[in-house]
């Protein structure tokens, strides 16, 4: 390697810098890639990151050999080999199960609740796979076909409805977007699922005018905690969704804070979700008071949900203004909406 780096450094040509870099990279990363090449070794790699992150915490000299998992994965699981394929009621039943398994945002506790998503002509579900591991979902997104942009999750999941026909429709939400792979944690696949499939039913429905998410805000409870106990005290001993009516205020004075007061050191979104939505070229389109009432919803997101608007024309000047001067886009509703509670907003 000494060497290697010597003769680079008194003649830098590229047969040099060559063997330079062939020295330079970790046996483990050739070790790896044959192991990819045998029967299921994608998927036993991917199982082996999963354990290996459960190790880091007490192991953190391992995190050299996830860096090097995390390295392969992203030239392995990049956008030219994922594969988007429909789910629906028709999928075979191994997946289907999986579906229910992996559902990370609003669980799934029946086939009949799964039949419910899938199987409704305005319902959609779509599935990023990869072709070493064909009967493992990699994240998938379960859309809605709505007359406008719905202001709660109750609607949407509610089994007695009136089904709408999709050429009615005009806004496609995305309600629920699962990562399936613990072992893929940390390489990005929700951009370009979301932006596929909005361009999809873009073409096969024209008379979709909106894409829009229905998202929670997962990290508004714990924040909270620190910096406004009293306030999440409340919130803890209500046993009843009417009884948030009577904290309103307050709630949506701390989301303003929340959303508009970084207390990072990068200066980005306190919440995750906002941070990724928002980093894809999507803007706060909509606050949602009563959003999720159900007890998980209550205890992430103190019942609210936001949706996120994905114009599509406008995703690259809104990811570059979110980046470079680290501004939320806000919809005028939403922010007239918020600035009742909360004033300081750009």
């Amino acid at each position: 390697m000494y060497l290697a780096t010597q003769n680079y450094k008194s003649e830098k040509t590229s047969e040099n810098l060559i063997k330079l870099m062939k020295l330079s990279e970790p046996l483990r990363r050739d070790i790896f890639t044959r192991c990819n090449g045998i029967t299921r070794g994608t998927i036993r790699l991917v199982n082996l990151r999963k354990r290996l992150l459960e190790l880091i915490i007490k192991k953190p000299e391992l995190k050299a050999v996830d860096y090097d998992l995390v390295y392969l994965f992203k030239n392995w699981f990049n956008r030219g080999f994922l594969i988007l394929r429909p789910i629906n009621w028709e999928t075979p039943a191994h997946i289907l199960e999986k579906i229910i398994a992996y559902e990370a945002v609003h669980e799934i506790n029946s086939w009949d609740e799964l039949r419910t998503r899938l199987a409704p002509k305005d319902r959609r579900c779509f599935a990023f796979f990869h072709p070493a591991m064909q009967d493992e979902p990699i994240i998938f997104v379960e859309v809605a076909l709505t007359k406008e942009i719905p202001s709660n999750i109750q609607n949407v999941l509610q089994k007695e409805r009136v089904f709408l026909e999709p050429e009615e429709a005009k806004a496609a939400v995305f309600y629920s977007i699962s990562n399936c792979q613990k072992g893929l944690t940390g390489i990005s696949f929700g951009n370009f699922l979301i932006k596929q499939v909005a361009t999809d039913l873009g073409n096969e429905f024209k008379n979709l005018k909106s894409f829009v998410t229905l998202s929670p805000i997962p990290g508004f409870r714990k924040w909270m905690s620190n910096k406004h106990p009293k306030l999440d005290v409340k919130i803890e001993k209500i046993k009843k969704s009417d009884q948030l009516s009577k904290i309103k205020d307050d709630l949506l004075t701390c989301l303003g804070e929340y959303f508009f007061k970084s207390e990072r050191s990068d200066k980005m979104p306190n919440d995750p979700v906002a941070r990724f939505h928002l980093g894809n070229g999507a803007s706060l389109e909509q606050i949602n008071f009563l959003g999720d009432v159900s007890s998980n919803g209550i205890k992430l997101s103190g019942g609210l949900m936001v949706n996120y608007l994905y114009d599509l024309e406008k995703v690259e000047q809104n990811h570059e203004t979110f980046v470079s001067e680290k501004k939320i886009n806000i919809s005028k509703n939403a922010k007239n909406s918020l600035m009742k509670y909360y004033k300081e907003i750009d």
